[in-house]
């Protein structure tokens, strides 16, 4: 069974990618905590870019195939903002609450017409052995809350209001996230590249 690394140290992302591909025949396995890679500096200016730097240095160093994703929160009203600094915004040490809570704030009194946003997803593969880059994108457009809701989710997803759902992406279930939400997308794109590409 061929091995693809999950090049992240995110948890809840690890599980969430291994679950979306659990019908394939493939070995998911996330990064070795005990293997003390050097941090991947996410200097790119668009989630592409980060996505494949992220995937190419890790193949690079683990000489295996690895998967890598980049996302975030785009709120049209902050010019896209938090964006490729999602993960980082506020400060690197604020928690996922610390940096949503940033987001109401500044949002703060607006109307729903005001409040529109989108979560944006680039996941990139980079298979040393066939010199093979694959790179997709999901979006999934809603709004920003005006209270955070729901335990399921991570990140931003507690503020994140879909109104097809009248929820939070935090208060549906990972099943339902996994069909709608911008990885969720992604990733079915991906999957679609992996049959094609490895299990004909």
């Amino acid at each position: 069974m061929k091995k693809i690394v999950i090049g992240s140290g995110n948890q809840h992302k690890i599980e969430e990618i291994k679950a979306y591909f659990s019908d394939l025949k493939f070995d998911f396995v996330g990064l070795d905590p005990e293997l003390e890679l050097p941090e991947v500096i996410e200097d790119g200016k668009s989630y592409r870019e980060n996505a494949l730097k992220k995937a190419r240095q890790r193949a690079q160093e683990l000489n295996e195939i690895v998967l890598a994703d980049d996302s975030g929160l785009s709120v049209d009203y902050l010019d896209g903002a938090p964006g490729i600094y999602s993960a980082r915004f506020g400060g690197e040490d604020l928690d996922d609450q610390a940096k949503y809570l940033k987001v109401l704030e500044l949002l703060r009194g607006l109307p729903e017409s005001k409040r529109k946003a989108a979560f944006i997803s680039v996941i990139a593969l980079v298979d040393p052995f066939n010199d093979l880059e694959i790179i997709v994108e999901g979006k999934c457009s809603g709004f920003i809350a005006e209270e955070p809701a729901g335990e399921n989710g991570f990140g931003y997803d507690p503020i994140f209001y879909l109104p097809k759902y009248d929820k939070t992406m935090a208060q549906i279930s990972q099943e339902k996230k996994n069909k709608i939400s911008h990885r969720g997308h992604a990733l079915k794109k991906m999957k679609r590249e992996l049959k094609q590409r490895y299990q004909k």
